[in-house]
């Protein structure tokens, strides 16, 4: 079975939308990574920290699904990272009404060693340097490497970042991070320059509006499956991360027509992450519920047309 190594936050959130609040819940962008991957056929692990008020039942919930915690630093006396906000009515944007560090201020990320040859590397967004050391603690080069980042590092760590992005296989940014990124607002001129920073791929999220795979010339869009119901956006870019990784360690194909079905995989699994706050939906979530969302999907996106002559 092929190993897929998860960088990234373990923590609490506190999560206020037009539908409701919530107080301290699981969260972090490694959580739902690893949530959202552990429905693939790998072995992964999640490199993190969190303090000794991190509840057991938490670890135990990514242990039992088949994910590695051994990578998971417990701080005796230290408390865990936590982040709150606000989301604005359309869901779209949010105000962070609180960011508390704690033990993630002082993060030093130890990489299993049996997770030292992992085929793939799924960077959660942290700061650069941290995702420098994990690559730099590898024994080889992974089959893949993914980067996941945000627009606060491009403002207070940018050459650093661009660093790390000479080392990565694929990036995944929203819109308006792939525009700061680049200084374009065009999305295919942003993915050009993006692509010359050094990932072979681009992967650009638009939320609602689905995703955007870029490799040299070759473009794919993937649309958002139309949802009945949206409480809370809080993780579903991670969660689409990890289905994006988890679908690729698994089968073991890196080529464009193969990370466009990965595209579809991250797009169905993070479409329940929002369902419901936080991580809910993501641990009742079953198989036959992915699967047959993923039939949706299908049906969404697939059409037979006859060109006139």
């Amino acid at each position: 079975m092929n190993k897929l190594l998860i960088v990234g936050t373990v923590a609490f959130d506190a999560i206020e939308t037009p539908f409701g609040k919530t107080d301290k819940i699981l969260g972090g962008a490694a959580t739902y990574i690893g949530l959202s991957a552990s429905f693939f056929k790998v072995q992964s692990a999640i490199v993190s920290v969190v303090g000794d008020d991190f509840p057991q039942e938490h670890l135990d919930l990514l242990k039992n699904r088949n994910i590695d915690i051994s990578g998971i630093e417990v701080v005796k006396g230290g408390k865990t990272f936590f982040w709150s906000g606000r989301y604005h009515n359309d869901l779209n944007s949010r105000d962070t009404l609180e960011t508390q560090l704690n033990v993630l201020a002082d993060f030093n990320p130890i990489v299993p060693e049996n997770f030292k040859e992992a085929d793939v590397v799924m960077l959660g967004n942290l700061h650069p340097n941290i995702q420098i050391s994990v690559l730099d603690q590898m024994k080889q080069k992974p089959k893949l490497v993914v980067l996941d980042t945000m627009n606060f590092w491009m403002d207070c760590a940018l050459e650093e970042l661009k660093e790390v992005m000479k080392r990565i296989d694929v990036i995944t940014i929203n819109d308006e991070e792939a525009r700061q990124l680049s200084g374009e607002y065009s999305l295919v001129k942003a993915a050009e320059v993006i692509q010359q920073m050094g990932p072979k791929y681009v992967v650009i999220k638009k939320g609602e509006h689905g995703a955007l795979l870029f490799h040299n010339s070759d473009v794919f869009f993937a649309p958002a499956l139309p949802l009945k119901e949206v409480y809370d956006p809080t993780g579903a870019g991670d969660t689409f991360a990890g289905g994006f990784s988890g679908y690729i360690a698994q089968s073991s194909n890196i080529s464009f027509g193969n990370l466009k079905n990965a595209i579809i995989y991250g797009s169905n699994l993070a479409s329940f992450c929002v369902e419901e706050f936080g991580t809910q939906r993501m641990e009742r979530l079953t198989r036959e519920d992915v699967d047959a969302r993923l039939q949706q999907f299908k049906m969404l996106t697939q059409f037979d047309i006859e060109l006139s002559k």
